[in-house]
């Protein structure tokens, strides 16, 4: 496991300094900029990428934790200022609200493309034909039963407030499934790693862009696509979450005139799936602290960073 020395991460700091020191400029205001932080990795880390450039820019910076879902009133209301990652499969009504009722900017989408979904590891395949194919993981439920569950199979769903509610999908395609909800991503994973140390299987919502894609072999399960299936329409609960998802910046309307020089750059900010799988597996993988890893990043990321400049 790598973990920042205290030689490595002043080496990271210089570097960082180096890299902003030729356009930091006189900040607009001198209120902090708000960013949004919610509770999976990459978000932490690249949100506070964000806050390191506009800090070094002279921006006063702070962060706000906040509920996926509650997050957009709160940054139309100017109570938070900008969320670097909101995630379509997951966000999707929440965000468009906001933008459509409450005066919340969209501030652009990213180049990377999402997926948020049922995941097994690959191994799992060889236990239930058929796969990834949700009709066959239903017939094969009682392989991923508990003592919990049983006789139905279990399903690891994410944290209740990233507003995932997948015990309504199981009830709508009438699934022989119980969804059970962790507290925090971070016990998927550990569900996950023991589960792929014994060869069990294990069926749990998963995501991508995510490090897990480079450590684990596995696949999403395909449930009714919802650009495919009119139905899905009248009951998003009978169908999957998009399969191409967007990845898009949520932003307080008036950034732009308080603050034009960072809202220039926030609308500039483009994220890649590898980028955003990168800033995971600082953290998730090697070990180290949100702010080893986003100093990290920025200092593999000069020519990414200087991009959002124009």
């Amino acid at each position: 496991m790598i973990r920042t020395t205290a030689k490595l991460a002043a080496a990271l700091a210089t570097s960082v300094a180096l890299t902003f020191a030729a356009w930091a400029e006189a900040p607009e205001s001198d209120d902090p900029i708000i960013i949004v932080q919610n509770n999976w990795t990459s978000q932490l880390v690249l949100s506070t990428v964000v806050g390191k450039v506009l800090e070094d820019m002279g921006y006063t910076v702070e962060y706000a934790p906040s509920d996926s879902q509650l997050q957009f009133k709160a940054i139309a209301d100017g109570d938070m200022h900008f969320q670097v990652e909101a995630w379509e499969g997951s966000m999707k009504s929440a965000f468009e609200k906001a933008v459509a009722e409450d005066g919340m900017i969209d501030a652009g989408a990213h180049s990377a493309v999402t997926r948020e979904e049922w995941w097994v590891p690959g191994y799992v395949a060889d236990k239930c034909p058929g796969l990834p194919d949700w009709k066959a993981l239903d017939k094969c439920a009682e392989i991923f039963a508990t003592a919990e569950t049983a006789p139905k199979g279990r399903f690891v769903g994410p944290p209740a407030d990233w507003g995932k509610n997948y015990s309504e999908r199981v009830g709508a395609l009438k699934m022989n499934f119980q969804a059970i909800n962790v507290g925090q991503a971070a016990t998927l994973w550990a569900e996950l790693d023991a589960a792929v140390a014994k060869k069990e299987p294990i069926v749990l919502f998963n995501w991508t862009p995510n490090f897990i894609e480079a450590k684990h072999d596995g696949m999403f399960v395909d449930f009714p696509d919802p650009a495919k299936v009119a139905e899905c329409k009248e009951n998003p609960n009978l169908c999957g979450a998009p399969r191409s998802g967007w990845l898009k910046k949520a932003a307080w309307s008036g950034l732009a005139e308080k603050y034009p020089a960072a809202w220039n750059i926030m609308q500039n900010i483009n994220f890649s799936n590898a980028q955003i799988a990168a800033a995971s597996l600082l953290v998730d993988v090697d070990g180290m602290t949100t702010e080893d890893a986003a100093d990290k990043w920025i200092a593999d990321s000069k020519s990414v960073i200087e991009s959002w400049k124009k």
